[in-house]
């Protein structure tokens, strides 16, 4: 493999026959979080060191998707025909599968940092070869790991009559993986930097996009060309809905956000776009809610609830859907310029996107071009609109056609003349999003290769390193990314959080890793560091199994992801804790008052016992109802109208399938409980006859016409399980 440019491959078998004769038999294979995996030369390099155990791997990546499983045959009705429809053509990752089924062979290891939450609890040898890492750190850590071969999926594209590729999905670590490889590769270790072309990818544009000479190796064969991972909606609960519509209220108008994949994401986009088109629907809620009265000195301090004017502007390590639905409805619509001049007159309002004759004359008071201009302030104006296109510049003059004009400013006459001949319209090259990687539903996909050259250049994809952190570097200095991000408001999400405002995320207290830290304290501290940032971390109320309740509002916990000192906001759906700046009693009694009132007394009296409250303190009766049904009844009438729907932005699933869906789960939480499974089968056993409404359901899953005794006791089952969620 030549250093210049790379060499191309239709093979992927003779690619990991030339990738073993240059890097050897130790081969440390890194490749990024999520869907910016190349799959089929994944599968080569294991299936190859599976069959020669002389081959030791190392896999060093994140996030390995995988589609989804059963573990019983009216799952698998249920799932079978889902799986085939949303995800076949998917290529799955054969480690993955052999991982599931007890373990890889010896001379295989697979690394991770991040895992789909709880997909890795209790699965040792991913417990034992977890990597703790920031986001931000995750490169680093790669290379740590002496990585000598990486790899990814692009897409490929001819700008101005030459290729490029776009590291699309996943620049956020590759790009500075790739970099200090190539620095590696110069004095003198082996590596190889493998691209596999898939033209599924929709090309995305900003840091992204690189030459082909990036990589050592490219693999461009469109039978390669599989169907990308769709990650599909859940569906929003009202506990969801209540918790994103308190987020929505945080958020500043002019302001930036950044946001999370899954049900509490998609609530806080719904209630932001709620919040900007129907306004009159948001206040109601608010006021029917009590909101302002409990809450409103943070909300107007920190967010807002008028429609947007501004708008706000994306910062987020994933770009999910709910930014696309966030720019459609208006809310996302601030741009951002990657120029430390440009930004902070846009900040202070001394220019407008929209080009005025005063625009030259303020960048010459302050300090941004030259009375005389230069050919770098030239290109400067004519790179952000300010100038037109089709202008040249020549030894101090401008050429506009026919035209000639001086260069130099201090002439009135000149300046007459460049106002009226030369300036253009808009300001050009702004940005919506700063956007790290991204996952999400094939329409998301769909969505993205749709719109048009110059939406998706409004979208730069970026490192980690630019997205998740203040810290200046090669994409941007941070005093601009300091301007770009005013009132950021960075929103997450977490599992449990101390009375004392330490938050747990990734892990439980035996040690054990539900997903990961991800970026989230890179965020957290983020937030701390801009002079108007806030975090704000969501957490649900309550978790169970059953009829098994426990309280994610806790005293202690033997597992801290974000440590107090960094406590800022945190949201239940019972509302919004402000804990910023203020003395350990005043965090547990803002806590207590959004806990789940069914676990407040026990929180109230272990805080006293520790000596941290008054012992005559009480929870004030405004925030002694928090109840789920109590939220019910709010969002009630609002259902009732159309609003706070399950699946507000759309769903892979059919309608039938929600309906078993829904009745399914609640089967299975019927099921895990002792007396609660023997009462299900007694119940069920008793129905005789097939109803009506229950025909397409059983139809769906194959059992309209049971033939075996175990069909039979399956059709009555979900025949129960219809009957006792209300379908049928």
């Amino acid at each position: 493999m030549k250093n210049e440019n790379p060499i191309y491959y239709q093979d992927v078998e003779k690619c990991v026959d030339d990738i073993i004769k240059k890097v050897g038999k130790k081969i440390v294979f890194g490749m990024p979080l999520g869907l910016g995996k190349p799959n089929y030369l994944a599968n080569a390099i294991y299936m190859r060191a599976k069959k020669d155990t002389t081959i030791d791997l190392y896999l060093c990546t994140a996030l390995s998707l995988e589609k989804p499983s059963w573990s019983s045959d009216l799952e698998r009705r249920f799932l079978e025909p889902f799986i085939k429809r949303v995800f076949g053509g998917y290529a799955d990752l054969e480690y993955m599968k052999d991982l599931r089924k007890g373990g890889l062979p010896s001379n295989i290891q697979l690394k991770e940092f991040y895992c789909k939450a709880g997909s890795y609890l209790n699965l040792q040898p991913a417990q034992e070869n977890y990597i703790s890492s920031n986001y931000t750190h995750a490169y680093r850590d790669i290379l740590e790991n002496n990585v000598n071969v990486c790899g990814q999926i692009v897409c490929k594209a001819t700008i101005n009559k030459k290729i490029y590729f776009s590291l699309s999905c996943n620049p956020e670590v590759t790009l500075d993986v790739a970099k200090e490889m190539r620095k590696q590769e110069k004095e003198g270790k082996k590596i190889a930097l493998i691209g596999e072309i898939n033209q599924n990818l929709p090309f995305m544009y900003g840091d992204a996009v690189v030459d082909p000479a990036l990589f050592t190796a490219v693999i461009d064969n469109p039978e390669y060309n599989y169907r990308l991972f769709s990650a599909p909606k859940m569906s929003i609960t009202t506990t969801d809905y209540m918790i994103g519509f308190y987020s929505s209220t945080l958020i500043k108008d002019g302001g930036t956000l950044q946001i999370g994949i899954g049900s509490l994401g998609d609530a806080l986009c719904y209630g932001l776009q709620i919040r900007n088109q129907n306004n009159d629907v948001y206040k109601k809620l608010i006021s029917d809610a009590n909101i302002l009265n409990k809450f409103g000195t943070t909300i107007e301090r920190v967010g807002g609830v008028e429609p947007f004017d501004e708008g706000i502007t994306g910062s987020t390590e994933m770009l999910v859907d709910g930014y696309l639905h966030l720019i459609k409805s208006g809310v996302v619509k601030r741009k951002t310029y990657n120029d430390v001049n440009i930004q902070r007159l846009i900040n202070e309002k001394k220019i407008t996107e929209n080009i005025t004759p005063q625009i030259l004359g303020t960048l010459i008071e302050e300090g941004a071009i030259r009375k005389k201009l230069t050919e770098e302030n030239f290109n400067f104006l004519r790179k952000f609109g300010i100038f037109k296109t089709n202008l040249k510049y020549e030894k101090g003059f401008i050429k506009n056609g026919e035209i000639n004009i001086s260069c130099d400013l201090t002439d009135a006459k000149n300046m007459d003349m460049i106002v009226k001949n030369c300036l253009g319209d808009t300001l050009k090259n702004g940005i919506l999003i700063h956007g790290g990687f991204f996952l999400g539903p094939e329409s998301f996909y769909k969505a993205l290769k749709d719109m048009t050259e110059e939406e998706r250049k409004q979208i730069n994809m970026t490192s980690v390193l630019n997205v998740n952190q203040l810290y200046g570097n090669e994409y941007a200095s941070q005093e601009l990314k300091t301007l770009q991000r005013k009132h950021g408001r960075f929103v997450n999400a977490c599992l449990m959080v101390t009375l004392n405002g330490g938050v747990v995320s990734d892990a439980l207290e035996n040690g054990q890793v539900v997903s990961g830290v991800g970026g989230q304290y890179n965020f957290v501290s983020q937030a701390h560091a801009l002079p108007d940032g806030r975090s704000i971390l969501m957490c649900k109320g309550v978790r169970s199994k059953g009829k098994d309740i426990k309280s994610n509002v806790v005293w202690n916990y033997g597992h801290i992801t974000i440590p107090r000192h960094l406590r800022d906001i945190v949201i239940t759906e019972y509302g919004i804790a402000n804990l910023r700046s203020k003395s350990d009693k005043e965090i547990i009694m803002e806590l207590l008052n959004i806990a789940d009132s069914r676990f407040q007394d026990e929180l109230l009296q272990q805080a006293k016992s520790a000596k941290k409250l008054p012992s005559n303190y009480q929870i004030p009766d405004q925030f002694k109802n928090n109840y789920p049904q109590e939220l019910d009844k709010i969002l009630a009438p609002f259902k009732a109208k159309g609003f706070f729907q399950p699946f507000p932005f759309g769903t892979d699933f059919t309608k039938e399938e929600l309906v078993i869906g829904k009745a399914l789960r609640g089967l299975k939480e019927k099921m895990s409980e002792g007396l609660g499974k023997v009462s299900s089968i007694g119940k069920a056993i008793t129905i005789r006859t097939v109803p009506e409404k229950a025909k397409p359901y059983l139809e769906r899953l194959q059992l309209d016409k049971p033939s075996t005794g175990q069909e039979k006791m399956m059709q009555k089952m979900v025949i129960y399980a219809l009957t006792s969620s209300g379908a049928i």
